[in-house]
């Protein structure tokens, strides 16, 4: 029984390994992605109270009605300094169990502009106990502002 070549030694391979091991830390377009910079919801008072939004604009949100199991509707209305309506930010809202997160998460989805200027999201609440709802505001393309509600049903 013959065997063709010589089988390579696996010492042999320390010394690249390490050589390409010292490559790969070196050369910061071969490192691994930095960890996402974990996002901070402020929290938030109860519904119906104004919120400063950055510097400029505050917003009132709040359930259309009482939330109860099935479908809730967040509302949320941006207002300049002046008390002017402004719908020109973006608005994403989760909602979503603490104690179980992820389970129950709606995900995170744009709120759609009504003719009447508010921004609304249709969420479905499937069990009871105790929920947050996270709010992302975005003007031209940069987040100013998150926000997290806590309630119950």
């Amino acid at each position: 029984h013959s065997q063709k070549g010589s089988p390579v030694k696996l010492s042999a391979l320390g010394p690249l390994f390490f050589l390409l091991m010292g490559v790969l830390a070196s050369d910061p377009a071969l490192a691994a992605p930095a960890a996402p910079e974990k996002v901070v919801y402020q929290p938030l008072p109860k519904p119906g109270k104004k919120v400063p939004l950055g510097t400029g604009h505050y917003f009132t949100f709040g359930f259309e009605k009482q939330p109860k199991l099935g479908r809730a509707i967040m509302k949320v209305e941006i207002f300049t300094s002046e008390g002017k309506p402004d719908t020109s930010f973006v608005i994403k809202g989760d909602a979503d169990m603490p104690s179980m997160r992820g389970a129950h998460s709606t995900g995170n989805k744009a709120f759609v502009l009504s003719k009447k200027g508010a921004y609304l999201l249709p969420t479905n609440l499937v069990m009871p106990g105790d929920w947050e709802f996270r709010f992302t505001f975005e003007k031209a393309g940069t987040t100013v502002f998150c926000g997290a509600y806590l309630f119950d049903i």
